[in-house]
């Protein structure tokens, strides 16, 4: 009898687990607001570079308050080194001013208080924050509330594992996953599994010439079945 989605997907998690070492240890100790700060950067930029536009970001601006007041060229240059600059640094810019008026400060502690649903609907309801930044904010963030990030490694590795299917989008793709799951799981269940996933993106399932031939997860994905079938010494080549 073939297995359930739920069921492959926690086959998937402990393989990945195995390979990877869990639990994960979590690779930022931000505040929520410094978090939604961080993943905005993040979008289509390297880990690297964004990183360095945060701490700049945080050297020029110590008060996020400076950051809302400063001028969007000033910001703009701050934070050069990510993808589109000029459209994140007057986004930073709303987005900030957005929470200040809906919350009354410059603060996202008050999500704790709040169920995961009704926190990501609260973040969600700001312009330019979707899925993949409201998970961002409260699993990697101090929070450390139980939500599932999807990024590119992650949706791709879930894609070619047939968990959704090939024209599901990443952000809707952070619903079905995260049911695939069990209900019941931790935060670190949860970030343990996204960082899996995309470590396993990074590492070996990459976007051009995954390593098939090397990959734990081989018997369990038919695109990597495809791909073998298609050509043996193809499912085996280095990316």
């Amino acid at each position: 009898m073939s297995q359930t989605l739920p069921e492959t997907a926690l086959v998937i998690h402990r393989r990945l687990c195995a390979a990877y070492g869990c639990p994960i240890a979590y690779f930022h100790d931000l505040d929520p607001l410094s978090e939604l700060v961080s993943s905005l950067l993040s979008h289509r930029t390297r880990n690297a570079e964004s990183g360095r536009a945060f701490k700049a970001l945080r050297a020029r601006y110590p008060d996020w308050a400076e950051l809302i007041a400063a001028p969007v060229a000033e910001v703009e240059a701050v934070i050069a080194g990510v993808t589109w600059p000029e459209q994140k640094a007057p986004r930073l810019q709303a987005v900030l001013r957005a929470v200040r008026e809906r919350h009354g400060s410059l603060s996202l502690d008050f999500l704790r208080d709040l169920d995961v649903a009704s926190a990501r609907a609260w973040l969600e309801a700001i312009p330019g924050i979707g899925p993949k930044t409201s998970a961002a904010v409260l699993s990697f963030s101090t929070l450390r509330r139980p939500a599932l990030p999807v990024d590119s490694h992650h949706h791709r590795v879930a894609q070619r594992l047939g968990l959704i299917g090939p024209k599901v989008d990443v952000g809707p793709a952070h619903a079905i996953l995260r049911a695939q799951l069990p209900e019941a799981w931790s935060a670190q269940d949860l970030y343990d599994n996204h960082e899996v996933m995309m470590l396993h993106g990074q590492r070996c399932c990459f976007h051009r010439a995954p390593a098939c031939g090397t990959c734990v997860l081989l018997d369990l994905c038919p695109t990597g079945q495809g791909r073998r079938a298609a050509s043996p010494a193809r499912a085996t080549e280095p990316a």
